[in-house]
């Protein structure tokens, strides 16, 4: 591992390797929120066939059928590669894992009013990254509190092994997996300015609120990345790239994770 920080400190590195997460603030700056704003706003308006497939002719009252989540944006939108491969962040990444990242994928929440949220689950219980584990970057394109849905996490739990997850409740939850917290561990909320990112580990049970505001969206910029030495992922986060932009692939992972092949994985992730 590299002992030259690019640029956290040595009480972030710890902090993160204690307690399973790490905000760091105002990584992006107001050009670069105001910049994926446009880009997403832009976005809103189309349908990318796999990827993003709102429903744009009025005929549904369930806000996330709209506005979707975008899955990998960085395939069909440069802006969106820009930003998954943001030098800011990959230092961040560096400087966690002691290595190079790769960028795995993108995502974006536009999180409308009256939206629900996604259940507590584990982000490399779906990536599979391996040796080695999956980091998420959680950038706060609006701010993130209690009541528009930011996102929930529980503390230490980056040491907790990946559970086979329960049904989640669909009248609270998008996503149908479930991880329920180890016992006397609860998960807490996590406060957000526009452009703070939040970095956690991929074994960190996590999730958010439903958006319970009437006027406002908790759109954020999501990216998954794994370290330069793992061998193994799941087939749906590849090829992975270098900062430079560089495609990298790695082997495809095919051991089921803690469930087994039989268990349906539910991606997208």
């Amino acid at each position: 591992m590299s002992n030259v920080l690019n640029t956290l400190t040595e009480e972030q590195i710890q902090q993160f390797r204690t307690e399973g997460y790490l905000i760091v603030k105002g990584l992006f700056s107001e050009e670069d929120v105001r910049i994926i704003e446009n880009k997403f706003e832009e976005i809103s308006h189309q349908t990318i066939p796999g990827l993003f497939e709102p429903v744009l002719d009025g005929s549904t009252n369930d806000p996330l059928k709209r506005y979707p989540r975008v899955m990998h944006p960085h395939r069909f939108d440069e802006t969106a590669k820009q930003y998954l491969l943001h030098k800011p962040v990959m230092e961040v990444l560096s400087d966690l894992y002691g290595e190079e990242a790769l960028a795995a994928q993108s995502m974006f929440y536009y999180k409308p009013p009256g939206s629900r949220g996604q259940a507590l689950h584990q982000d490399n219980f779906y990536l599979q990254v391996e040796p080695g584990n999956c980091i998420a970057a959680w950038t706060a394109i609006d701010a993130a509190n209690e009541e528009n849905g930011g996102l929930l996490v529980v503390p230490k739990t980056s040491e907790h092994e990946l559970s086979c997850p329960e049904m989640a409740d669909s009248s609270e939850s998008f996503t149908t997996h479930y991880v329920k917290p180890p016992k006397d561990q609860k998960a807490m909320p996590v406060i957000m300015d526009k452009g703070d990112v939040l970095f956690f580990n991929g074994n960190l049970i996590h999730g958010s609120y439903r958006n319970k505001t009437k006027d406002q969206f908790r759109r954020a910029f999501i990216c998954h990345y794994a370290n330069v030495s793992a061998t193994h992922i799941n087939t749906h986060y590849r090829p992975l790239f270098r900062q430079d932009g560089t495609a990298v692939d790695l082997e495809i992972n095919a051991n089921g994770g803690p469930c087994g092949i039989d268990f349906e994985m539910a991606y997208p992730h």
